[in-house]
């Protein structure tokens, strides 16, 4: 039972990696696959937690860039700019998900029909903004004003519902927001750092108690796949997205939620 355990979190841990990343939700994704595979954790803090292993793929990729930015911090005014543009974009989420902390880990994450119902409809919004013939007024991740960033922050706490897809929520809402294809994406990678982070000490914080050595192994299995899992996706995704666009993940959703559907209506 125990090395059934440990693939599980191994392949859930992939499935976050190569999906945190990109708009098809990863917890909707990591729910779906546990619920299938019978994997079970305390409170559901399997999926936030290891998250922090998609996280530090990022500060890995970027980690000349972000120190660049805090070296800059004392005398450039466009640093000071970025970083309060990402911080006021990751208040609404921080407000809101600390206030329903409880009720999207005992409800929404337990309601897997509902999952595949916001995966299918995520998809189809994400297929006909992606085709829309938006002119572009951003192109620059590092340049959106804090109002353009405080928007897309709204859109994030959308992602709060599983399914929706955090990338997925603030890269439409940014592209809505007259943002290019590439710069929503790499702004979406920014926000994710404190957003992710935050939703990681809140999770552990709420669940210290429950979480057993079993449990820290899991997790730490997971951490690690999504880890490496994550490298790939930050690495290829600019590029992908800047030529593709996101045609393909919006049938990947739209694929995904039908056949989970199919799934709980056949295997319960």
């Amino acid at each position: 039972m125990a090395d059934q355990s440990i693939v599980s979190a191994l392949i859930l841990g992939l499935i976050e990696g190569l999906t945190e990343f990109i708009p098809v939700s990863s917890t909707a994704h990591i729910l779906l696959a546990g619920h299938f595979l019978g994997f079970k954790s305390p409170g559901n803090s399997f999926a936030v937690l290891i998250q922090l292993g998609a996280i530090l793929a990022i500060l890995s990729v970027y980690a000349a860039k972000l120190l660049r930015i805090a070296f800059d911090l004392p005398s450039r005014p466009e640093a000071r700019r970025f970083v309060a543009s990402v911080l006021v974009a990751f208040l609404p989420a921080a407000v809101i998900g600390a206030i329903a902390h409880d009720f999207i880990k005992t409800v929404l994450f337990e309601t897997p029909m509902l999952i595949c119902i916001v995966l299918i409809i995520g998809g189809v919004i994400l297929y006909v903004v992606d085709r829309l013939p938006l002119t572009p007024r951003y192109t620059d991740a590092m340049t959106y004003p804090p109002s353009l960033a405080f928007k897309i922050g709204l859109c994030q706490c959308l992602a709060m519902i599983p399914g929706t897809s955090r990338s997925g929520a603030t890269i439409a809402g940014a592209l809505l927001l007259g943002t290019d294809k590439r710069s929503a994406a790499e702004f979406s990678f920014f926000l994710a750092m404190p957003t992710m982070v935050g939703a990681f000490a809140l999770d552990l914080y709420k669940n210290r108690d429950a979480l057993s050595s079993d449990d820290l192994l899991m997790i730490g299995v997971g951490f690690a796949a999504a880890f490496v899992a994550g490298l790939f996706v930050v690495r290829k995704l600019l590029d992908y997205v800047s030529r593709r666009g996101f045609t393909l993940f919006a049938i990947w959703r739209i694929v995904v939620g039908t056949l989970g559907l199919i799934g709980l209506l056949v295997f319960g």
